[in-house]
């Protein structure tokens, strides 16, 4: 945004408020010369047809507060959509930007008249709900614009991590690629670990501590976010890809047909309304988490090692109600 733009967004909105405003008080606000602000004021009212009055007693106003400054072209189609998108994030995504999504649409706002911004806040909470299904996750801003920042620059990353899954913390320097929010509510950093030697993810709110190094590292030129997350299945990484057949019965099938759930899936279907679904990846242990989630209805023919996970979890969940 040019400087003087930046001037005129800012004279819109003074004269707009109830305070006295002179060329002279506008001129200390904006640190400029007052020959500045008369030339701004002059650009208003010949270039934008500004009904600008100005009087001893009130200095300058608008007569008509109608009257918009063009310097921003939105439709109300186009705000509402802004305003779900951020509504949708803040839902989604947590706290990181909502501060700053507040701020740049209520400035958004003000280039159509207050009713009609109104109007549009009033259907967006009314009308239109969005939820994330579960609980907000605790993200700290400094941590996410840190991660932004290191993968813009590709800088090196020291972590103080949680692993959730072996309730252990460990150190680690990693090569951040690429920040990725995953199931709506779930935000991770997908990198290079070089403890492991391999690409990593890694939960940002399970981030206790966060360093930024001076070291910068050189991006894998064969990696491709878009190939690599095709590849694996929902957000489980590491091992080598396996074939995978997972029948469903006639019930659960349509459920399946309705998605596409991997890049390399194939349905066969079965004369009775089942199907068959086949997939190449890695990651069996979020295929065990979803695979038991459709029950009864789902039943796992290879490969073994996958059939032998399903089996271990219903095992060791019979026991847990034998006696209930």
């Amino acid at each position: 945004m040019s400087l003087r733009l930046e001037r005129l967004l800012e004279i819109d909105r003074l004269l707009r408020s109830r305070s006295h405003q002179t060329s002279i008080s506008l001129a200390q606000i904006l640190e400029v010369s007052e020959r500045t602000i008369r030339g701004d004021l002059a650009w208003l009212r010949d270039r934008f047809h500004a009904p600008l009055e100005y009087q001893k007693k009130t200095g300058w106003r608008y007569t008509d507060l109608a009257w918009r400054l063009p310097t921003i072209s939105l439709s109300k189609g186009e705000l509402f959509a802004l305003t779900l998108g951020a509504r949708m994030l803040a839902a989604y995504a947590g706290s990181a930007y909502e501060e700053e999504l507040r701020s740049s649409i209520e400035r958004l706002s003000e280039r159509l008249p207050e009713q009609t911004w109104i109007d549009l806040q009033q259907l967006a909470d009314e009308r239109i709900i969005f939820r994330s299904g579960a609980q907000m996750v605790n993200l700290d801003p400094q941590i996410w614009q840190q991660l932004l920042e290191a993968c813009r620059t590709s800088k090196r990353v020291w972590i103080h991590y949680y692993a959730a899954t072996r309730l252990q913390e460990s150190e680690r320097v990693i090569d951040p690629y690429l920040l990725h929010i995953y199931r709506a509510t779930n935000p991770y950093i997908i990198g290079f670990c070089h403890k492991r030697q391999e690409m990593r993810w890694f939960r940002i709110d399970r981030i206790m501590e966060l360093k930024v190094l001076d070291e910068t590292f050189d991006r894998d030129p064969s990696f491709d976010a878009k190939t690599y997350l095709q590849k694996i299945f929902q957000h489980e990484v590491g091992g080598h890809p396996v074939p995978v057949a997972i029948w469903f019965d006639a019930s659960t099938a349509p459920f399946i047909r309705e998605r596409r759930w991997h890049v390399t899936q194939e349905i066969v279907e079965g004369a009775d309304g089942s199907l068959t679904l086949h997939l190449v990846t890695s990651g069996l242990n979020d295929l065990k988490r979803w695979v038991l989630g459709y029950g009864k209805g789902a039943v796992v023919q290879a490969p073994p090692e996958l059939v032998a996970l399903v089996r271990e979890e219903i095992e060791g969940m019979q026991k847990h109600y034998l006696n209930k």
